[in-house]
């Protein structure tokens, strides 16, 4: 039996897929341990989406859990706006448009379409500057990258491990544990 994927690990893995396994040991500490201080930042911004309190507004739906059978894979959307039909992912601060942040914002678009919502716009907000980042839904080819992820994430084994590159690594809350440097 396969177990889903969740969706917040897509970023995580295409940043590096050795940090979910370092994540996934620390899930049942305190996250202060191991958090780095703009991810403690992050987290106390999103709190309002986790707890429903973004907007009173019937228009949005803050903080779901969705799913997708097609790819299985779980996770919560931050941000859907039915009268737009746009969906929404809130960053702390945004200096770049990652692979991951697309193909996190595909996931949960491909969770809300399975489950009978219509997905028309597609976006990145940083919190940090209050940007809105357009994100284009996924061309043939990156709809084949986000498969070939999500083939990667059912695959991944750590003893097969490489390392993705020094600069990714010299930035990683994990490094002083990485057993791969």
């Amino acid at each position: 039996m396969e177990s889903y994927i969740q969706i917040s690990k897509i970023n995580d893995f295409v940043f590096c897929p050795l940090s979910i396994y370092f994540h996934s040991i620390y899930e049942g500490f305190n996250s202060g341990t191991y958090h780095s201080s703009a991810q403690t930042k992050g987290k106390i911004k999103h709190e309002n989406i986790d707890t429903g309190e973004y907007s009173t507004a019937k228009r949005y739906m803050q903080g779901i859990s969705v799913y997708s059978s097609e790819y299985n894979l779980c996770g919560k959307i931050d941000i859907y706006d039915k009268e737009t039909e746009s969906l929404i992912e809130r960053k702390n601060k945004v200096e770049k448009i990652y692979d991951g942040y697309r193909y996190q914002l595909y996931a949960q678009m491909f969770c809300l379409e399975e489950m009978g919502y219509k997905v028309d716009k597609l976006f990145v907000h940083s919190l940090s500057d209050n940007k809105r980042y357009p994100i284009e839904k996924p061309s043939k080819k990156e709809l084949a990258e986000f498969e070939k992820i999500i083939e990667d994430i059912n695959d991944f084994t750590v003893s097969k491990y490489t390392r993705v590159s020094k600069n990714k690594c010299e930035h990683c809350i994990y490094k002083e544990l990485c057993f791969k440097e």
